[in-house]
C-alpha cells in the first residue's frame, strides 16, 4: 500500500511539473496578456477543484520567485525582467521607429521611437517583447544598446555660434548629430562631412558624433559623388600604403617571362571599348588556319601575375570586391598603376595575358581549345563606334578580321537564344556632362553588333573556363568534380512568376509558361511584342525583378538567364575580384593541382556578391542624383510621360524623352480625391470616377527637385480635353487586348 502511495505521489509530482511548465510557457507566449486563475487552470489541464488548487500553488511559487506579478485583482502577468528577451540588430526607419532583426525569429520586433532607448540603425541591442498581436507581430522595448554600430553618416554641417549640428542625408538617421565646435573649428557651414556616432546620452535630443572626413561644400560635383560613395561605405581613394605597394611592382617583361608563355605578338589583336574607357582589360585575336577554320583568342590582362594572394593590394581588392561606376567616374578595385598601366592592353604595346584560345568552324563547333598564359601585342584600339562603322560599311582597319569576328559572334548569339537564353536588353542611361560635372543632357547607350561581338566571345571564354575547371577526367575517363568559383543564376520562383503573370495581364498580355526553358522562350516573345510600347519599360523592369539574382558561389546550379549549365567570370580581373580567383584556380589546375578547399573560396564568393550589390546601389544613386540635378533646370516646365508605378501614396511617372522618373502624391492631384485600388492596380477618383493605371499617358509639370533626397516631385495635369481623350483611347486599347487575350485562353 505504501508503495502504491509513493507511486501516486510521483505521478502527481510529474503532472504538477508539467502543469508548471505549461503555465510558464503560456505567460511567455502571450507576454501582453493578463491571466486569471480559472484561465490558467483550464489551459494547463487542471479544471478540477484539485487542479485549481495545484495551479494556485504554482502561481504562489512563481510570485515568490518574482516571475509573475498580480496586475489587478485575480489577474497575473510576467514581471518585466522575465518577459522574453532577445538580442538583434536595429533597423531604423525614417520616422525613428525601429525593427529589431533577431536570428531565429520569423518576424522582426517593432519598437516605437519612444521605447528605443536611443538605439540607432545597425546597433546591436537587447529587446524585451511586450506585446504579441493575434497575427503574430511582435512589439517591444529596447532595454539596452549592447554595441554601437561603427557605420558612418554623411550630412551637411550647420555651424552655429557655439555648436555644430550635422543634418544626415540618410533616411535611416532622422535626427541631427552634434559635433563639438571647439574640437572641430575647421568645419565650415554648408560643408558635407562624414561623421560617426560616439554616444547618445539618455535625455539628450541628439547623439554626439566624431568627424571622419570633410568632403567639401554641398552641391559641388566631387563632393556629392564622394558623399554617395561614403553613404554606401565605399572607398573614394586609395590609402598611401596601397599606392606605395603598387608603385614598387616590377613592370619589366623579361625574355625569360616571354619564354614561359605562348606568343601571340604576330597575330592580329585589338581591343574594343567605350570611347571614354581608360583601361582595356580584354582583347581579341583572330587567325585563319584554313578555309572555314578560325583560331580565336580571348586575351585577358594577367592581373594575378602582378598581384599575389594575401599581399597588401590583394587584401584591398578583397575589401573592395569590385570597381564602382558612378555617372562621372570609375572608382577602381585596383590602383591606377595596375588598372590603367600594367594591366591595360594598350595599343602598340606588349602585354602579359591569361588567354582562352578556340579553334572554330563556321558552325561554331569547338574543334580545339587551349587555356594558358600568353604575351600579346595590341595592333589597334577600337571604340565601339569605330568597330560598328566597319561592320556596317565593310571598310576600315582590320576590316576582314572585324567582319569575321562579328559573323561568328552573331551565330554564337543566335545559338544561345535558340538554347533558351533570356533577352534582357534594357537601355542604359548616360549623361552629357560639362567640365564641372553638371548634366547638360540625357541620352541612351544603344547596344549594337560591335557590343554583341565582344559580349559573345567573353561569354564563350567564361563558359568554357567554367567547364574546364569544374571537373577533370580520371584514368577511366570519368568526370571528377573540382572546386570552382561560379557565377550562377537560379530559375524564377513560382511566387514571383505568378506576380509577374498578374502584372502583365493588366496590359492584356497572357504569360502561359510556368517552368523550365519555356519561361525564357515566352519572355523573349513578350519582349519582342512590347518593343516600343508605353508599357515596355514597366514590363521589362517587372520581368527583371521576377528573376532570381545572379551571384558567386562554389556550388554550381547553372546560369538560367544565359542558358549555360556552367558559367564563371574570367574576363575582367581588373574590376572584379572573383575573376582574379578564377585566374588563380585555372593556373592551379593547368599545373595539375588537386581540387582546392571549398570553404575559404565560398566566403570570398559571399563577400564579392555582397560588394557587387552595394556597388550597384551606389551607381543607381549617382544616376538618380544627376537626373534630379538635370531637372532642376526645368522646374515649372511641362513634359509628356506615362505612368510607371502606383502605390497607396502616389503615382510614379516616367518622362517619354529622358526616361527620368518622378512621383506625384495622390493628395496633390487636383480636381478629385484619389485612392489606390490594389486589386485592379489603378488609381480611382472618387467624384469623377477617373481611373489611371500603368502605361497611361499623362502630362506632368516639374514641381520640386530635392537633391539631398534625390527625389523629383511631379504635378499630374489632367485637362478635360486632349489628355482625357488620350487616357480613354489608351484604356480602350488595353481593354481590347485584354479581351482578346481572354478569348485566346
Amino acid at each position: 500500500m505504501k508503495k502504491a502511495n509513493k507511486k501516486q505521489r510521483s505521478v502527481r509530482g510529474k503532472h504538477k511539473t508539467e502543469r508548471s511548465g505549461v503555465i510558464l510557457n503560456l505567460f511567455r507566449e502571450f507576454p501582453n496578456n493578463k491571466f486569471s486563475l480559472k484561465q490558467l487552470a483550464a489551459a494547463s489541464g487542471g479544471a478540477t477543484k484539485e487542479g485549481r488548487h495545484e495551479t494556485m500553488t504554482i502561481l504562489d511559487r512563481l510570485f515568490d520567485e518574482g516571475v509573475i506579478e498580480e496586475c489587478s485583482r485575480g489577474k497575473y502577468r510576467l514581471t518585466r525582467r522575465h518577459l522574453p528577451h532577445h538580442e538583434g540588430i536595429a533597423n531604423m526607419t525614417a520616422s525613428g521607429a525601429i525593427y529589431v532583426q533577431v536570428d531565429g525569429l520569423g518576424n522582426d520586433i517593432f519598437v516605437n521611437q519612444r521605447n528605443a532607448a536611443n538605439a540607432l540603425d545597425g546597433d546591436h541591442v537587447e529587446v524585451v517583447v511586450m506585446h504579441r498581436s493575434r497575427n503574430g507581430e511582435l512589439e517591444g522595448e529596447i532595454s539596452r544598446v549592447i554595441e554601437r554600430s561603427h557605420k558612418t553618416y554623411v550630412g551637411i554641417a550647420e555651424v552655429g555660434a557655439h555648436q555644430i549640428f550635422v543634418r544626415p542625408d540618410s533616411r535611416k538617421m532622422p535626427m541631427d548629430i552634434y559635433l563639438s565646435k571647439r574640437t572641430y573649428p575647421e568645419i565650415k557651414d554648408g560643408e558635407k562631412v562624414i561623421v560617426r556616432i560616439t554616444d547618445w546620452i539618455l535625455g539628450s535630443k541628439s547623439p554626439t558624433g566624431e568627424l571622419v572626413d570633410i568632403l567639401g561644400m554641398a552641391g559641388n560635383n566631387d563632393t556629392e559623388m564622394h558623399a554617395i560613395l561614403a553613404e554606401y561605405e565605399l572607398p573614394y581613394r586609395f590609402e598611401p600604403v596601397i599606392e606605395e605597394a603598387a608603385a614598387t611592382i616590377d613592370d619589366r617583361i623579361t625574355a625569360k617571362e616571354i619564354a614561359r608563355r605562348r606568343d601571340f605578338r604576330n597575330t592580329v589583336t585589338f581591343t574594343v571599348d567605350p570611347a571614354d574607357a581608360k583601361d582595356f582589360d580584354d582583347a581579341l585575336s583572330v587567325r585563319k588556319l584554313r578555309d572555314g577554320i578560325w583560331e580565336i583568342g580571348v586575351h585577358i590582362a594577367d592581373v594575378t601575375h602582378y598581384v599575389h594572394p594575401h599581399s597588401t593590394i590583394d587584401n584591398e581588392a578583397v575589401e573592395r570586391g569590385t570597381s564602382v561606376y558612378l555617372v562621372d567616374r570609375t572608382v577602381p578595385m585596383l590602383p591606377e598603376r595596375l588598372s590603367n598601366e600594367l594591366c591595360s592592353l594598350r595599343p602598340n604595346e606588349t602585354s602579359l595575358c591569361f588567354s582562352a584560345v578556340f579553334t572554330l568552324n563556321e558552325n561554331l563547333d569547338i574543334l580545339d581549345e587551349w587555356f594558358g598564359r600568353t604575351v600579346i601585342y595590341s595592333n589597334r584600339r577600337f571604340t565601339y563606334a569605330e568597330a560598328q562603322e566597319i561592320i556596317e560599311t565593310g571598310r576600315g582597319d582590320y576590316a576582314e578580321e572585324v567582319l569575321t569576328l562579328n559573323r561568328l559572334a552573331q551565330e554564337l548569339r543566335r545559338q544561345r537564344f535558340k538554347n533558351g537564353a533570356v533577352s534582357f536588353e534594357r537601355e542604359e542611361v548616360k549623361f552629357q556632362l560639362d567640365e564641372t560635372g553638371k548634366p547638360l543632357g540625357v541620352f541612351f547607350k544603344e547596344q549594337k553588333e560591335s557590343n554583341q561581338m565582344i559580349e559573345e566571345f567573353m561569354l564563350l571564354a567564361n563558359r568554357r573556363v567554367a567547364e574546364f575547371c569544374g571537373h577533370r577526367k580520371n584514368e577511366k575517363g570519368r568526370n571528377i568534380p573540382r572546386t570552382m568559383v561560379y557565377r550562377v543564376h537560379d530559375t524564377p520562383s513560382d511566387e514571383k512568376l505568378d506576380r509577374f503573370r498578374q502584372f502583365i495581364l493588366r496590359f492584356g498580355h497572357v504569360f502561359k509558361a510556368s517552368k523550365g526553358r519555356a519561361i525564357a522562350r515566352e519572355l523573349n516573345k513578350l519582349f519582342e511584342k512590347i518593343k516600343g510600347s508605353t508599357e515596355e519599360n514597366a514590363v521589362t523592369t517587372m520581368a527583371v525583378r521576377s528573376m532570381a539574382k545572379a551571384f558567386y558561389t562554389t556550388d554550381n546550379i547553372g546560369h538560367y538567364g544565359l542558358a549555360f549549365p556552367s558559367y564563371t567570370h574570367f574576363t575582367s580581373p581588373i574590376r572584379r575580384y572573383p575573376d582574379m580567383m578564377v585566374h588563380r584556380l585555372l593556373a592551379h589546375y593547368l599545373e595539375g593541382g588537386r581540387s582546392v578547399e571549398k570553404e575559404p573560396l565560398e566566403a570570398l564568393c559571399a563577400r564579392a556578391s555582397e560588394r557587387e550589390i552595394i556597388a550597384a546601389e551606389a551607381e543607381r544613386a549617382s544616376i538618380k542624383y544627376k537626373m534630379v540635378e538635370f531637372m532642376q533646370e526645368h522646374l515649372g516646365e511641362e513634359f509628356d510621360g506615362h505612368i510607371s508605378g502606383l502605390t497607396e501614396w502616389g503615382v510614379y511617372v516616367e518622362l517619354e524623352e529622358t526616361h527620368i522618373e518622378g512621383m506625384s502624391f495622390l493628395r496633390d492631384i487636383e480636381g478629385d480625391f484619389y485612392s489606390f485600388d490594389e486589386t485592379n492596380y489603378e488609381i480611382i477618383g472618387h467624384a469623377t470616377g477617373r481611373r489611371m493605371t500603368l502605361g497611361d499617358p499623362v502630362r506632368v509639370r516639374i514641381k520640386h527637385a530635392d537633391l539631398r533626397k534625390r527625389q523629383l516631385d511631379f504635378e499630374i495635369l489632367l485637362p478635360e480635353g486632349v489628355a482625357t481623350q488620350q487616357l480613354a483611347e489608351q484604356r480602350n486599347s488595353i481593354n481590347v487586348r485584354h479581351s482578346n487575350s481572354r478569348k485566346s485562353r
